[in-house]
């Protein structure tokens, strides 16, 4: 027996044999520190290309759970049940409190990467407050389905401001005024409020908002509808509400802009425009970095590389929206805007309390007519 543990003494003292390939190698795996990285979020197209037929307009809901991050994550879970299958192709956010807006784009990219899905174009703003105490986020969304849910193609309808020099205005019959706007430009076309899809509107307080919602809902009974504050600062009064509607026969030509002379709404803008069976661009927001006219050109120029990647170009935009911190930056954006249309196109230009940079004076997108 002595004998015995003598020698599994000296057989476990002795040093084992060499290591295999295999097993240096997981030697090396288990010795090695292990360091997590961070994939980081993927970065969201400047603009995707859809059919006006196949697309269909969405409103997240108001929450005041959580912060910004959480709120946005629960509009997009939201939003994605709303489209049920279809595909988002653009999202357009408003942001109100101190959250940082930045974080947007990388929450709207890891959800839809983490779902396998495409990646829409996003366009970001700051605004003063929402009708909801706590809620720091609305979304927007547009998405494309396999049905033809509008045969004819869509209206644009440009924002109808209707405004009082006093601060302290009641909104409600302001709202009414814009709605009798956008109401004569529907007839024009010949449309109904019925076929209004998605009616956004800016209000300078939230403090007749309910009102406000009330007539704007009983007006557009079909539509997704937004409200926000656009700016924290009460100046003169204001109510601004701009639409997109269903078509009910193709226009000839394919693409009208018009503008009739009770509803011209300034600033070079068209009052609606129509837009038949088409393959639209629909851009994320640019930045102008700074006041001047140059620093709104360069940012035009980007959109115009954007389009220039999917066949298209600023001469064939349709809907330019501006979104500048003051009247006077969005005058100067307007103008400088000329300098690369061949016509008017619809659009809104509602002064904001910021975009996605401090350094940013005003942000810009835009829907374009590919092909044809």
């Amino acid at each position: 027996m002595r004998a015995l543990v003598l020698a599994l003494a000296v057989s476990l003292a002795i040093p084992p044999g060499p290591l295999t390939a295999a097993q240096k190698q997981r030697k090396k795996r288990a010795e090695a520190e292990i360091t997590q990285v961070l994939e980081l979020p993927k970065e969201l197209p400047g603009v995707v290309v859809a059919d006006s037929q196949r697309l269909s307009f969405h409103v997240s809901p108001l929450s005041a759970r959580g912060l910004l991050s959480q709120q946005v994550r629960e509009a997009l879970r939201n939003l994605l049940g709303q489209v049920r299958g279809a595909t988002m192709v653009k999202l357009r956010g408003f942001v109100a409190g101190s959250g940082d807006v930045r974080r947007v784009p990388a929450i709207v990219s890891e959800t839809f990467t983490e779902r396998r899905l495409p990646l829409p174009a996003l366009s970001v703003v700051r605004v003063g407050a929402l009708p909801l105490e706590g809620a720091q986020v609305v979304l927007e969304a547009v998405a494309t389905g396999n049905r033809a849910v509008n045969p004819h193609g869509l209206a644009f309808l440009s924002g109808q401001a209707a405004t009082s020099e006093q601060p302290l205005t009641p909104l409600a019959p302001l709202a009414e005024q814009s709605l009798a706007r956008l109401r004569t430009a529907l007839s024009a076309v010949g449309l109904e409020p019925k076929d209004v899809l998605r009616a956004s509107c800016y209000l300078s307080s939230l403090d007749d908002h309910v009102a406000v919602r009330s007539r704007v809902g009983a007006e557009f009974p079909q539509a997704a509808l937004t409200f926000v504050q656009g700016q924290r600062a009460l100046g003169r009064s204001v109510v601004e509400c701009e639409a997109v509607a269903r078509l009910r026969a193709a226009p000839a030509p394919p693409v009208r802009l018009l503008s009739p002379a009770e509803v011209a709404p300034g600033w070079g803008f068209s009052a609606v425009a129509l837009v038949g069976p088409a393959r639209l661009a629909l851009t994320g927001t640019q930045l102008a970095f700074g006041y001047t006219e140059q620093d709104a050109r360069l940012a035009f120029q980007r959109l115009g590389k954007s389009l220039e990647q999917v066949g298209t170009h600023l001469g064939r935009v349709v809907v330019w929206n501006l979104y500048p911190l003051s009247g006077l930056i969005g005058q100067t954006a307007a103008k400088v805007r000329g300098e690369f249309l061949s016509s008017a196109p619809a659009g809104s230009a509602p002064a904001l309390e910021g975009v996605a940079s401090l350094d940013a004076a005003c942000a810009a997108d835009v829907i374009a007519v590919v092909g044809r």
